[in-house]
């Protein structure tokens, strides 16, 4: 069973469309990282889930249940860290804790919450006088409240320094082996990268792309960007290299350095080369990162959803 079914999802505010048409899965167990450029709509379905906001059309189940029938109950088996949420400056990281507990009714102690995330030995100090990045570690901790089979955070690692970036994803792959689904929303590509299974790219408000990241990789053209330096380079090199079936295209950067983007086989580049008589020095290979990716797929380019 689907942890979050999206069917036909219209949202509209007056003559503004925010989504349209709007279907995806999110698989019970899955981390799903769901990215899209500002605007694109991201939000207003995340609201949607969660019931903030009700849809124009289309219809939305989470865990098995229909989003607006049952809002209390989804909320009460989901724990959310929301993008901009703010917390209330005159509690305690305790106060706030025992707050999110009493309201699930869960057995949970504050202290091992905020060890999870590092925030402890504020556990008594009022929130008024965290930084961001201490507040987002607060709204971690009462998102893991109850052990949720859903957990939905929207760019959770915002306000984190590297260490506190690295840690909160040690927490999502700790709350995704423990049988929690993930629905991960995120403009950082290395951290959807690092901990997400799939990938849905949202796009003026549709999707426009659904695969693992390595399926997302092979879909963009010049996938692998090799780079060669060799001894020389004439035009008749760079024809046939460029004819090779597996490259997409091929540039010299200057006299002696070649750049392929190559699909397939970059043995059949550096051979072509050697058959040649060209000296091949040196050669380094880049994979298209999700970041190329993104950018393939949210800028109006060729590459179409799978």
């Amino acid at each position: 069973m689907p942890a979050i079914t999206v069917d036909n999802l219209t949202k509209s505010y007056g003559q503004t469309l925010a989504l349209e048409d709007l279907s995806f899965r999110v698989e019970e167990g899955e981390v799903f990282g769901f990215l899209g450029p500002n605007g694109a709509g991201k939000s207003t379905t995340i609201n949607v889930v969660l019931d903030f906001i009700r849809p124009t059309a289309g219809e939305v189940t989470v865990l098995g249940l229909d989003a607006q029938a049952h809002s209390r109950e989804i909320r009460s088996r989901t724990g959310v860290l929301p993008e901009g949420v703010e917390t209330y400056d005159r509690l305690t990281a305790r106060q706030h804790l025992e707050f999110a507990i009493d309201s699930k009714d869960a057995d949970d102690e504050p202290e091992a919450l905020l060890e999870r995330v590092g925030l402890v030995d504020a556990i008594d100090k009022k929130a008024g006088g965290y930084s961001k990045g201490m507040s987002q570690r607060l709204m971690l901790a009462m998102a893991l409240v109850g052990e949720p089979d859903l957990l939905i955070l929207d760019e959770p690692s915002t306000g984190l320094d590297p260490n506190g970036a690295r840690e909160m994803r040690e927490i999502v792959r700790e709350e995704n082996a423990r049988g929690a689904t993930v629905f991960f929303s995120s403009h950082i590509m290395e951290q959807v990268e690092a901990v997400c299974d799939r990938v849905g790219i949202l796009r003026d408000g549709e999707m426009v792309a659904v695969d693992t990241v390595e399926g997302l990789r092979d879909s963009v053209s010049g996938g692998t960007s090799l780079r060669v330096t060799v001894d020389r380079v004439d035009d008749e090199t760079l024809q046939a290299v460029r004819s090779l079936p597996d490259v997409s295209d091929a540039t010299t950067e200057d006299e002696t350095t070649l750049v392929v983007q190559v699909d397939g086989s970059k043995t059949a580049v550096l051979s072509e080369l050697e058959d040649r008589g060209i000296e091949v020095r040196d050669f380094t290979t880049r994979e298209a990162s999700l970041e190329d990716v993104f950018q393939s797929y949210t800028t109006g380019s060729e590459v179409e959803a799978q």
